[in-house]
């Protein structure tokens, strides 16, 4: 089979914003967050980094054949880095750049990252734009020119929209912008985020539904990444994540296998399980599908939509 992590990022150094004020490593896979201290990653390493060599080596250890590098405002952009490091490892990495739509100079951004395949946006309150600006809207009249150009470029934009409910959470946006530009490939990230806490709500469940039912436009996919994350830290649940394969399953069933593509999260969900343990869960969660279905959902959906393969 083969495996490609849809959703991975690397960084040389911690160096965000989010709502919460600046992220920094403290070291030993620990980050600074505004006040907060968390232990983002195992203590493995004097430097809290997660380097192209230190992900590749936990590729080869999984049997991960490629992997796709996301930036966002909680690690901090490194557009140049995560270029280099897909540079370097050209047969195993591929790279989208950060942009930031609200900073004021996004045709200048356009102009210095038109070279990447695509671009990932992370929208979400708690550690993405809608923290720096609260009143950002996707459908806003000013980016049309951009969603435009990422279409007539053929780039994939890679969408993280936060939690159910939150401000980020702009599912008719991200419908109209799909509709409008349908050569424009969208990856939402976090399978829609869902939580166990949906399971008691109907109302998140019903926009969590919504959410996924964009996967039944032509252009719209889903990775599965930080899942076992929501599970633990909503219903404190630990190895296997019992509520993943629940919420794997009805997504599937509604949009079809080859509209979802396995994603971790590394180095994030690393604090949770090993990249090898990943990704025998994810095979185990998949069980419900035929053996051709899961490949395509372990790495060959993520080869066409990322490597045109």
């Amino acid at each position: 089979m083969r495996i490609v992590d849809a959703h991975a990022h690397v960084f040389p150094k911690v160096q965000g914003k989010i709502g919460a004020g600046p992220t920094r490593g403290l070291g030993y896979g620990r980050i600074q967050v505004g006040s907060e201290e968390i232990q983002l990653m195992p203590a493995h390493n004097e430097e809290t980094v997660y380097t192209g060599e230190m992900m590749v080596a936990n590729m080869d250890w999984a049997g991960v054949e490629r992997a796709v590098l996301l930036q966002g405002t909680f690690y901090g952009a490194c557009n140049d880095y995560a270029w280099r490091v897909a540079e370097r490892y050209a047969e195993r990495l591929l790279a989208l750049a950060y942009v930031d739509p609200w900073r004021g100079d996004l045709e200048e951004q356009w102009e210095q990252v038109a070279g990447f395949v695509g671009v990932k946006m992370e929208c979400s309150v708690q550690t993405g734009f809608l923290g720096l600006y609260p009143q950002a809207r996707l459908d806003a009249a000013a980016l049309s020119w951009f969603w435009a150009a990422l279409a007539e470029s053929g780039k994939v934009l890679v969408l993280d929209l936060g939690h159910i409910g939150g401000a980020s959470y702009q599912t008719e946006a991200v419908r109209k912008i799909a509709t409008e530009y349908s050569a424009l490939t969208i990856v939402i990230a976090h399978l829609g985020q869902p939580s166990p806490l949906m399971e008691e709500d109907e109302a998140l469940k019903s926009l969590w539904r919504e959410q996924i039912e964009l996967g039944k436009l032509a252009n719209v996919y889903f990775d599965t990444a930080a899942l076992p994350a929501y599970a633990a830290n909503d219903a404190g649940e630990a190895f296997p994540y019992p509520s993943t394969r629940r919420w794997l399953q009805e997504a599937i069933e509604w949009v079809g296998c080859e509209k979802v593509m396995w994603g971790t999260d590394q180095p994030g969900l690393l604090g949770h399980a090993n990249l090898p343990q990943l990704v025998r869960l994810a095979e185990t969660q998949l069980d419900f599908l035929a053996p051709e279905e899961r490949a395509r959902v372990m790495g060959l959906n993520a080869l066409e939509v990322f490597w045109g393969d």
